[in-house]
């Protein structure tokens, strides 16, 4: 089981209750889901690209991807309906837990020049999206084979729609933020 997880079960549900004066453990918020996604241009040119796109999420996550399919024809991006234009993860469970384990201690620490994400990055539902430029900060990503380097976004879902609280829960995970 995952670091994360057993801190989750023995220490953050405990400060949360004392923070927020929950009545019961259930009312406590809790991760549901993290979407890993990415979306590529200029498909049309090299179709090699989305399969190592592909290759490379399913070493990151260790789940295979989805491909994802654009759903209206743009004649400016030269994008037809049905056009494959990205691929996306979603990790639940003990994936879940063993990803953000991966993406706190080892991944973000590897960001050159980091200082922690905006606390401006949560969303109107209370949940957590954030931007990675290269997707070579992860330990899985041999850096001499990287032909493309590509970014991706992560979306760290919470039963929550508070802010105040979905922070908090993230802030016990020792998730780095700034101001």
């Amino acid at each position: 089981m995952s670091n994360l997880f057993i801190l989750y079960k023995d220490v953050v549900i405990k400060r949360l209750i004392d923070k927020f004066n929950y009545q019961s453990v259930m009312e406590v918020p809790k991760l549901v889901k993290i979407v890993l996604s990415v979306s590529l241009n200029n498909l049309n040119l090299e179709k090699k690209r989305l399969v190592d796109v592909c290759t490379n999420l399913k070493l990151i996550t260790g789940q295979q991807p989805i491909v994802t399919k654009s759903k209206k024809s743009i004649a400016n991006f030269k994008i037809r309906q049905g056009f494959p234009i990205g691929c996306k993860v979603t990790l639940r469970k003990k994936n879940m837990w063993n990803f953000l384990d991966k993406l706190i201690f080892i991944a973000i620490p590897r960001i050159r020049d980091f200082r922690g994400f905006s606390k401006k990055s949560f969303d109107k539902y209370a949940n957590l999206n954030i931007g990675i430029k290269e997707h070579t900060i992860f330990p899985e990503i041999n850096y001499e084979k990287v032909v493309y380097i590509h970014g991706l976004n992560i979306s760290i879902v919470t039963t929550t729609n508070i802010l105040k609280e979905s922070k908090s829960l993230l802030t016990e995970f020792h998730f780095p933020f700034f101001n």
